[in-house]
C-alpha cells in the first residue's frame, strides 16, 4: 500500500483530535461534582480543557427540516447539539435555567437551533424515558414533555421514571392519545434511532451526561449560563 503524505497528514490530524477530546474528558470527570452532592448548578469551572475547538471533528447536527427533537431554524448559524438523560440532574438544571434563555436569547431570533440527542447512560428507566419522548414527538409535544419531565426531576439523585410516572407527565405535557404513548414508550420501534444517538455519543467520548457541541465546540459538563453565551458569541463572531 503506498502511504502519501497527505495520508500521513490526515492521520495525524485525526489522532490530534481524538487526544485533544480525551483531554477535556478526562478534566471533565475529573473536576466534576458528585452526582448526589446537591448542586448540580454549581458544576466544574471553565477550563482551557473543557473548552475545545474541533471544527469539523466536533460539528455533528443534523439540520433536518422534519425533525421534532429540534428547536429553532435548521438555517441558524449556530447549532448546539445536546447529549441529554432525562434521569441526569444536570441536564435537568440546563432544561430549566439555562435552555430557556438561550432560547429567547439565540433560538428566537434565528441565531441558535438546538438539536436533542439521547444519551440514556443510567439504567433502563432512562431508556424507557427516551422512547417516551420519541413517543411524545410523534404527537408534536416533544419539547413540552420535556421541560415537564425536567421540571418534575428530583434535586438531589435520579427520578424514578416507571411507566406509569412516564405517562403521567406525557399527560400534563398535552400528549393526547395515551394509549398510543404507553405502546411506543414499552415497544421498540425507536430503539435504533436512539442506539444510534448513544453511539454518536460515546463515539466523541462523551461520559455522563450532559454534554453540548456548538459548531464544533464541546462544552462536557453542566455549566452555568455564561460558558455557552460566550461560545455562542465566539462563534458569531468568527463567521
Amino acid at each position: 500500500m503506498r502511504v502519501t503524505i497527505g495520508t500521513v497528514r490526515q492521520q495525524l490530524s485525526a489522532l490530534a483530535a481524538t487526544i485533544v477530546i480525551a483531554a477535556a474528558v478526562v478534566t471533565f470527570v475529573v473536576t466534576r461534582p458528585p452526582e448526589h452532592s446537591g448542586t448540580p448548578a454549581a458544576a466544574a469551572p471553565m477550563t482551557s480543557e473543557t473548552i475545545v475547538n474541533l471544527g469539523p471533528a466536533g460539528d455533528v447536527p443534523r439540520r433536518s427540516n422534519h425533525d421534532p427533537l429540534t428547536l429553532g431554524s435548521p438555517d441558524a448559524p449556530v447549532t448546539m447539539v445536546v447529549f441529554e438523560d432525562f434521569r441526569c440532574q444536570y441536564c435537568a438544571h440546563f432544561t430549566r435555567v439555562i435552555q430557556p434563555v438561550l432560547v429567547d436569547r439565540y433560538v428566537d431570533p434565528g441565531v441558535l437551533r438546538i438539536e436533542w440527542r439521547d444519551a440514556p447512560m443510567a439504567g433502563s428507566q432512562s431508556w424507557s424515558a427516551a422512547r417516551a419522548g420519541r413517543a411524545a414527538a410523534e404527537q408534536g409535544r416533544f419539547w413540552p414533555f420535556v421541560q415537564t419531565v425536567m421540571e418534575a426531576a428530583p434535586q438531589q439523585g435520579r427520578a424514578d421514571l416507571t411507566p406509569e410516572s412516564l405517562t403521567t407527565l406525557a399527560q400534563r405535557a398535552g400528549v393526547r392519545d395515551l394509549e398510543r404513548f404507553a405502546r411506543d414508550t414499552t415497544g421498540s420501534r425507536f430503539d435504533a434511532q436512539i442506539e444510534s444517538d448513544l453511539a454518536l455519543a460515546k463515539s466523541l467520548f462523551i461520559p455522563p451526561v450532559p454534554a453540548f457541541w456548538i459548531n464544533g465546540t464541546p462544552l462536557l459538563g453542566g455549566f452555568e449560563l455564561q460558558p455557552y453565551v460566550d461560545v455562542i458569541d465566539g462563534v458569531r463572531a468568527q463567521r
